[in-house]
């Protein structure tokens, strides 16, 4: 293996920690505790491992969790009425809906419907928005990840021409712009692109979201370009037993690994900055919601 890890893990546990610092000196000068609420509708295992998680740092970096964990059955109409009373809850500064929802809640509505100032998960319309005009505010916390793991291993990004294969709203798009905010000339690529591969090959900086198992192959990678991995499939193990599995990424680690000159692992890359970006956009709602100037997170 030739390619520089880019450890997630580490990376998250340092934000982590420049929350704790901050939520400590916010108490201090402000008696100020910042809140979120996290809430799970139904009993999916990968989301309830989920909150659990979230639950557990957010208070190991002193803020206030509060935790609401709904039947499978709740109506539509509930969770609305739940919603709409953490954005009136003056102690919330940050709401989080857990996903995926049960297929009779439309997912848009309860989206809609939270306050863009407490939208810790960056997905709301106004916050969207705010990204494309290059204006402060809450960003989806995978794709933030994402920039954060970029100039852990470039440093300043302006000027990295930049590939992004995939196009969704929750990350191929932000994660686009977020690029582009930082002077990155991107490109997207996606299911209608002739020819991915070349376009992967010319990326200084290429950031995999497709959910395609192990897509992209070391022959698309640049010689010494940063690759960000934000797949996490799971597929068969038959080396492992009968019945097991393991996680693999958009990219196929170890061929890419002998071409790239550095590379987020699955697992171990994007999935633990998704959090830490959690908690840090929920101290950065605090602050904003109080008209105090927010620490660089």
């Amino acid at each position: 293996m030739t390619a520089k890890l880019i450890d997630g893990k580490a990376r998250a546990a340092r934000l982590r920690g420049d929350v704790r610092e901050a939520v400590s000196a916010l108490k201090a000068a402000h008696g100020l505790m910042p809140g979120l609420a996290v809430v799970l509708v139904g009993e999916d295992p990968a989301s309830q491992v989920y909150v659990a998680n979230k639950v557990r740092q957010t208070e190991e970096c002193g803020m206030r969790s509060i935790e609401h964990r709904l039947d499978e059955t709740t109506t539509e109409d509930a969770l609305l009425e739940l919603v709409a009373r953490l954005n009136a809850d003056p102690d919330v500064d940050g709401i989080l809906v857990q996903m995926p929802l049960p297929a009779h809640i439309d997912t848009d509505r309860i989206v809609l419907a939270i306050d863009p100032a407490k939208d810790v998960d960056g997905l709301h319309p106004t916050n969207a928005g705010r990204i494309v005009l290059g204006r402060p505010g809450l960003v989806p916390c995978t794709p933030k990840g994402c920039v954060l793991l970029a100039r852990e291993a470039m440093g300043d990004l302006s000027g990295v021409n930049a590939v992004v294969l995939g196009r969704s709203i929750l990350v191929g798009k932000p994660v686009a712009l977020l690029l582009q905010n930082e002077n990155c000339t991107v490109t997207m690529a996606h299911s209608r692109s002739r020819d991915v591969a070349a376009l992967c090959r010319q990326a200084d900086l290429l950031v995999a979201a497709v959910g395609r198992p192990e897509m992209v192959r070391g022959d698309w990678i640049r010689p010494g370009a940063t690759v960000i991995d934000v797949g996490i499939n799971r597929i068969a193990a038959p080396e492992r037993g009968e019945g097991k599995t393991r996680l693999v990424g958009d990219v196929a680690f170890e061929e890419a690994s002998q071409v790239a000159g550095a590379i987020t692992p699955v697992p171990g890359g994007v999935g633990p900055m998704t959090i830490a970006c959690l908690l840090a956009n929920t101290v950065q709602a605090a602050c904003a919601r109080r008209g105090i100037e927010a620490p660089t997170l």
